[in-house]
Parts: structure tokens; C-alpha cells; sequence
């Protein structure tokens, strides 16, 4: 499921997988975070191409890529180094590159290398990130278990107040 759920947002368009990649290590450590990471981007590279091929008149390519930076405008549209430099730019970039490979028909395994090259080592850090929070955050909790139990208060030591049975009261 969260390997669909990943892929699924991932091939979305203007989408942030951080806080997936991230709760991938939280939920599944750090190998198998890693795993549904790189299977979710390289699904998601195929699944935004596709939708990318039959819908590239929705979003206005050339508005687009006027928005772009100059140091991103230095590389010939639609080649490997743009579609990788493109990528760099948050949310945005990684729209920009798919629908522009997909608008100048790169072929497609050259389109997953290079969303690979950029989404999975972002990705499997933000992972590990996940997974070394969870690891403090348990520590922090175990030790803090540890103290209640070493510094509860002696309840035995407490004066204990007569019992007194209920009854009618005058």
C-alpha cells in the first residue's frame, strides 16, 4: 500500500513526497523505507510520463519554462542535464521535467534515469532522517519510562486515612 501511495503522489503533478519518504522510515526503518522509495520513484517516473503523453496541452509548457531560473535555461531543453538540473527546483521542477520530457518524446527509460538520479537519493535521506528520529524519539521515551519507574513515589509510605463505611448521614 504505501509503495501505490508513494508512487501515486509522487507521478502527481506539483507534488512534495518529502513527508512520505519520511514517514517511510519512520513506519518501515531504514531498508525497507528505502525500498518502497525507489520502487514509488521509479513507478511514479513511469506513471507521470504516461499521464504527461496524453495531457501535455493542459498545463502551457512554454509559460512554464519562461518561469525558469537562467542557470536552468543554460542546458538545451528536454536533454538529460536539464531534465536533471530542472528537478533541483522544489515542487515546481519536477512538473517542469516530466511534462517536458514527455512534450519532447525523450524516451522513457531515459526520463526515469534521470528523475531517479535526482528524487532517490533525496528521498532515501529524508528515510533515514525518519528512521534516526524514531530512534531518539523511542530512546527519549524508554529512558523517560525508565526514570518514572526508578522515581515513583513510595505510595506505602503515605498516611492512610481511616475507612470510614457509607452509610446515611445525619
Amino acid at each position: 500500500m504505501a509503495t501505490i501511495l508513494f508512487a501515486l503522489v509522487a507521478s502527481a503533478p506539483f507534488s512534495v513526497t518529502d513527508a512520505l519518504a519520511i514517514m517511510n522510515g519512520v513506519v518501515f526503518g531504514r531498508f525497507w523505507g528505502s525500498v518502497i522509495d525507489v520502487i514509488g520513484i521509479v513507478s511514479a517516473a513511469m506513471i507521470g510520463y504516461w499521464v504527461n503523453r496524453h495531457a501535455t496541452r493542459l498545463l502551457d509548457l512554454h509559460k512554464a519554462l519562461d518561469k525558469l531560473p537562467g542557470w536552468v535555461k543554460r542546458f538545451r531543453v528536454g536533454s538529460p542535464m536539464f531534465l536533471i538540473v530542472v528537478r533541483v527546483i522544489p515542487g515546481f521542477g519536477g512538473t517542469v521535467a516530466t511534462a517536458t520530457a514527455a512534450a519532447m518524446r525523450v524516451p522513457l527509460w531515459i526520463h526515469v534515469l534521470t528523475m531517479s538520479a535526482v528524487a532517490i537519493p533525496l528521498c532515501v535521506l529524508l528515510t533515514l532522517f525518519g528512521d534516526q528520529v524514531t530512534t531518539v524519539v523511542h530512546g527519549a521515551e524508554a529512558r523517560a519510562h525508565m526514570y518514572i519507574l526508578h522515581h515513583r513515589p513510595h505510595w506505602h509510605f503515605r498516611r492512610r486515612l481511616p475507612h470510614v463505611p457509607a452509610g446515611p448521614t445525619q
